[in-house]
């Protein structure tokens, strides 16, 4: 499906709805009251979940309240992971209908309840919370005489055998959701919405209250997923399209409805751990070489220039921010793979996924985000990048968006001509600091034309030095080595571009230097 013909049915969804053209607090008394979806045998609609995320931003908004059983809050990671949904339970296996869902509990950090309901035949089937669900392995059993609450849910398919089905998605926590392609383990994550991210304020973290699976058609091969999102100043309505392969796809169209105007939205945000790797380990004794879920944030902005900016495990909270309009893509990717750089049996980061944004339709003017978040930890997603429009959303006018995400080993889309594959740092004595940049791709794999290639590099503050450009055969591309001599500044941000006999060759590769 191309951008246009994505775009086209999304609008025409929306105004089939007949919920956009009508502002908040309308009167709307000619028509017949609109479904409950949390009630067992209501009819389902994707205008009934924008109906209902319409009138509960109508309304106040109320805090979830407490919910698990004593204990549950405070149990240890390891026993919580030790509640597993009876194999037994698990739903549509019976029908062989290519997926197959497990219920997620509650306890732990996720302390919010998930209601969860199947559509099937058009109807909704809402599902009990009800601990009959699960064995409680190491964790407690909980009073039989209230609910047990559901915090998500693992879908699987047959991503590498046609007989075994592996994990693929997961919706657990807030907005939170994971996917992953042919041959990976989880590792970076999505949500729905961010909302102040990096304030001084504080952050609002929006919550997925609902979320309903459509039964998929017998030999189908995508997952539907409809979410209500609330939050103290926006309700929304989603909608996920989730097709597992080489590729995992994830299509999502949004609607929100805010309460009062939100000025610092994040559209796609994407969530990664950079803990250090070979242009950061300052400080470093570990027997890993590098330690990271992502390491790099790709973006092809709407002038068609491609950006490769390293991550980084800063001493202090670092934003960035790269303004555009209509960008084409952006995403965190974990581009350096094979075992031996991580030398890890345990955590695999080199089979973890790269995720990849594609904007639906244009996003206009705005920017792009890029929050690098100091950490001692490689537990923490301390890396976020999303997209801000510049206009705020006006609680008067519903807002509606949607894009495509690629849960990959690299995305479909890609610079031309040549991609960096490394960045390296040093120290070069004092202050200053020596670089390698690898750069590969068939505009720099003929070593005889290395001659022909002009490396421009660039800094905000101190000066470029000694720099150099030179044929790497080991990798079939292109080496630059520079110093940075940054003086008595604290930051700089440096910019290299390599320029061959027709122009600017490849990606422009960005990197912020720290004391």
């Amino acid at each position: 499906m191309n951008r246009r013909d994505f775009c086209s049915g999304v609008a025409s969804g929306v105004l089939a709805s007949g919920v956009m053209a009508a502002p908040l607090g309308s009167a709307r008394a000619q028509q017949p009251a609109p479904p409950d979806l949390l009630s067992d045998g209501a009819p389902f609609s994707r205008e009934a979940v924008l109906e209902q995320a319409q009138r509960l931003a109508g309304r106040g908004y109320e805090a979830p309240r407490g919910f698990l059983p004593n204990g549950f809050a405070e149990l240890p990671q390891d026993v919580f992971r030790s509640i597993r949904m009876k194999p037994e339970r698990a739903l549509w296996t019976a029908e062989n209908r290519g997926f197959t869902l497990d219920l997620l509990p509650g306890g732990f950090i996720y302390r919010s309840p998930v209601r969860i309901g199947l559509v099937e035949d058009g109807r909704v089937r809402m599902i009990a919370d009800d601990d009959e669900w699960f064995d409680f392995g190491r964790a407690p059993k909980p009073p039989a005489d209230r609910p047990f609450p559901l915090s998500g849910f693992t879908a699987r398919a047959p991503l590498e055998q046609p007989e075994e089905l592996r994990d693929f998605l997961t919706f657990q926590g807030a907005t939170i959701f994971r996917a992953l392609a042919r041959g990976q383990i989880f590792g970076a994550s999505a949500r729905g919405l961010a909302i102040d991210v990096g304030e001084p304020n504080g952050e609002e973290f929006p919550l997925f209250r609902a979320l309903w699976i459509e039964r998929p058609g017998s030999g189908g091969n995508a997952i539907v997923v409809h979410a209500l999102l609330d939050s103290r100043r926006v309700a929304g309505a989603y909608r996920f399209v989730v097709r597992p392969g080489e590729i995992t796809v994830v299509d999502v169209e949004l609607t929100l409805f805010a309460r009062e105007p939100l000025g610092h939205v994040g559209i796609a945000p994407m969530s990664s751990m950079y803990l250090f790797g070979p242009n950061d380990r300052a400080g470093v004794d570990d027997v890993r070489g590098q330690v990271h879920r992502a390491d790099g944030l790709q973006i092809w902005n709407g002038g068609g220039e491609w950006v490769w900016r390293p991550l980084s495990n800063p001493g202090d909270l670092q934003i960035s921010v790269f303004g555009d309009r209509d960008p084409r893509g952006f995403g965190l990717l974990q581009r350096q793979r094979g075992f031996q750089p991580y030398n890890d049996l345990g955590r695999r980061y080199d089979r973890m996924p790269s995720v990849w944004a594609q904007p639906i339709g244009d996003w206009g003017e705005g920017q792009l985000q890029l929050l690098e978040i100091p950490t001692d930890t490689d537990i923490n997603e301390n890396v976020v990048a999303y997209w801000r429009p510049k206009a705020p959303i006006d609680p008067k006018t519903p807002f509606s968006i949607a894009y495509r995400l690629h849960w990959c080993w690299s995305p479909p889309d890609r610079a031309p001509g040549a991609t960096v594959v490394s960045t390296v740092t040093g120290a070069a004595g004092g202050r200053r600091r020596r670089f390698i940049v690898d750069f590969a791709g068939d505009a720099v794999a003929d070593p005889a034309r290395a001659s022909l290639i002009r490396p421009q590099a660039t800094t905000s503050a101190g000066q470029i030095q000694e720099v150099v450009g030179r044929a790497n055969p080991e990798i079939k591309g292109y080496r630059v080595t520079f110093t940075l001599d940054p003086a008595n500044e604290d930051l700089c941000e440096l910019r290299m571009v390599l320029e061959g006999e027709g122009g600017r060759i490849g990606e422009t590769w960005l990197y912020r230097w720290t004391a």
